[in-house]
């Protein structure tokens, strides 16, 4: 086993088992999926049969699977809970994802008093399996870190907000591991700690329910009611894309690189996951001496990934290098593709035109759909019916003016070959071929070893008599021994033998259809994921000892409470209860209006007031500005 290296894992999203297998034959380490409720993803659901099948078939590569329980619960869903998380932990969940520390201290064998005959079963018996902290638990310091690492948590899931210095401050302080996104969807908001959904819905993001009132229009008014901006997604930021600095978060104690989008279809996840499971492989391949994959498996043929051609705002690298940047996408939150060109136009409706091109050999398909930004700032899409050369014909467009960025955010030729084109994934194989020295006849013998160390012999030839063109046999065998037999690739690196058996090209292949299914009568030899290793003693903990635990704790039944009252929390505030009421603080975030819009105090000649005002559809919020801490702001709703 490699254990000189340290392991490194390409963790993707899955809405469904099926998509979670198409990310494993795309080259994923793990799966992230939810179970039948409480992931935080509402119309992300799967029933215990469903995931039992994506555990099965990860298995073949060393892949893991872990089950996203990570909502906050209440009181009366604490039993429920607990049956789904034993459940899926007997479907084969190689990890459970929790946000709810109640539930989490149920699993660690935490909490004193538990109700409930699941509950009381978990905390009797204990989990055991790992538990990794969500990134809705809000981890951005090493003091959290270090806090949750001691309740038993063998993974923390990072804040995305956060730079290099503060990953590599939370390595230091913890010997647990980490996992980062690296592309995707970037909430505005610290994670777990926004509450504008619940507070304009009662639809809790905590709950998975958020009606993503970031990707909404505001206005930016001033505290006079002068209108700053108008009708922009002012909350709305880009999608991450770090496919380029993985070596850079490797190097800071990143282990896990995670792809957002349980949300997402098959062929965005086939896509994104192709595109960086080839970055991590060549990032292994320059340091073998460093890292490892953490499955096995080699992935090959199929479509050529292009992260520019599935659904994306924009994408920024957000404050990796602690530097501030424009991370908005401020034309629209919706996916605007790729840049094609701009727009000539040969007829006045808008229903010819020809693209000049962004770059060299552009190619068009009929049924490709486009976008640009219209004169009102309107984000204008439309289907390109023909497409001859660079020259599109569609239903008029009225608002399409020569000039105008034309964007491609479906490229047809590209989904169909995600669909059809699809990669294969392999285990590899060494077979060494010999013939003993034996007085009972030629009896050929296969040793083979797959690349995650598992050995299996068998025989053939049996009574036969010796083959009369040894280099006819040898090459015989050699060639049909080497050929595919399910996810094995058998390749033969030795060959000892002076004299062999005359064996058909049926019984060859018998023998290799027999060594494939022995193989898989035996468990891949996968490493052992880090294990939490929960406090025997009870008493105060140095991060919770003293301390007025907030709504933002997101304590939300009873074995949460009990736990921090354990630890020696000297108050508890129900979730929710500040942040329903007007003027809360509904969100904290390290993106700035200020900073985006060039009127930022520190950076800027000039700037804008230090409260401002976002106003949607009759409510308004105040923004106010922590420069001490370079943090926006948002206040709860206190009328337009």
């Amino acid at each position: 086993m490699r254990k000189s290296v340290r392991e490194l894992e390409l963790l993707a999203p899955a809405k469904t088992a099926d998509i979670g297998i198409a990310a494993i034959d795309c080259g994923a380490d793990a799966v992230y999926i939810a179970g039948p409720e409480f992931g935080a993803r509402q119309a992300a659901g799967n029933s215990v049969d469903d995931f039992r099948r994506l555990c099965d078939y990860a298995r073949k590569f060393g892949a893991r699977v872990f089950a996203a329980l990570n909502t906050i619960i209440y009181d009366d869903e604490m039993d429920r809970a607990c049956e789904i998380m034993l459940g899926l932990k007997e479907a084969g969940a190689d990890a459970v994802i929790v946000q709810d520390l109640g539930l989490a201290g149920v699993a660690l064998q935490r909490v004193d008093k538990v109700d409930g005959l699941h509950a009381g079963k978990l905390l009797a018996e204990g989990l055991g399996i790992p538990l990794h902290a969500s990134t809705q638990c809000a981890v951005r310091t090493p003091e959290k870190a270090a806090f949750l690492e001691r309740l038993g948590f063998s993974r923390i899931i990072l804040e995305r907000e956060m730079s290099l210095e503060q990953i590599r401050a939370v390595r230091d302080a913890v010997q647990c591991e980490l996992e980062f996104f690296v592309h995707g969807a970037v909430c505005v908001c610290y994670s777990g700690q926004c509450y504008i959904s619940e507070s304009i819905s009662g639809r809790s993001a905590n709950r998975g329910a958020c009606i993503q009132a970031c990707r909404s229009l505001y206005d930016l008014v001033d505290g006079q009611g002068r209108k700053l901006v108008s009708g922009r997604p002012l909350l709305s930021l880009k999608d991450y894309m770090l496919k380029d600095r993985l070596a850079d978060l490797a190097e800071a104690g990143v282990t896990s690189f995670k792809i957002e989008g349980r949300l997402k279809n098959i062929s965005y996840v086939r896509n994104v996951v192709r595109e960086y499971s080839a970055a991590l492989d060549s990032l292994v391949e320059r340091f073998p001496e460093k890292y490892a994959r953490a499955s096995f498996g080699k992935v090959s043929g199929g479509f050529v990934p292009d992260v520019m051609k599935t659904f994306n705002r924009g994408y920024t690298g957000l404050y990796l290098d602690g530097q501030r940047g424009k991370w908005a996408s401020d034309t629209a939150a919706k996916s605007m593709g790729e840049p094609v060109g701009t727009a000539e136009l040969l007829s006045p409706d808008g229903s010819v035109f020809r693209i000049r091109p962004a770059r060299p050999g552009m190619r068009l398909n009929n049924g490709d759909g486009f976008c640009f930004v219209s004169g009102r700032r309107e984000v204008v899409g439309f289907r390109g019916d023909i497409c001859e050369g660079l020259t599109v014909r569609c239903k008029p467009v009225p608002e399409l003016y020569t000039g105008a960025e034309i964007y491609r955010n479906t490229d047809v030729a590209f989904e169909k070959e995600l669909d059809t084109c699809t990669p294969e994934r392999c285990l590899g194989v060494t077979l060494a071929v010999s013939v003993p020295d034996s007085s009972s006849g030629c009896i050929l013998e296969v040793l083979a070893v797959t690349e995650d160390g598992r050995v299996c012999r068998r025989t053939a030839g049996e009574g036969t008599e010796p083959a009369r063109n040894t280099t006819g046999m040898k090459n015989t065998i050699v060639s049909q021994l080497s050929k595919k037999y399910g996810h094995y690739s058998f390749s033969v690196l030795d060959f000892q033998a002076d004299r062999l058996p005359f064996l058909p090209v049926s019984a060859v292949n018998a023998l290799r259809r027999e060594i494939g299914t022995e193989l898989d009568s035996m468990k891949v030899r996968a490493n052992p994921l880090q294990e939490g290793r929960p406090r025997k003693e009870a008493g105060p903990d140095p991060f919770v000892s003293g301390r007025e635990i907030t709504y933002k704790d997101n304590v939300s039944n009873h074995e949460a409470a009990e736990l921090f009252r354990s630890l020696g929390a000297a108050g508890i505030e129900p979730a929710y209860e500040i942040a329903r009421q007007p003027g809360a603080e509904l969100m904290r975030t390290r993106y700035c209006i200020r900073y985006q819009f060039g009127h930022c105090p520190r950076y800027h000649r000039t700037a804008w007031p230090d409260r401002l005002y976002l106003v949607n559809n009759g409510r308004k919020y105040e923004v106010r500005f922590d420069c001490t801490h370079c943090e926006m702001i948002v206040f709860g709703d206190r009328g337009a």
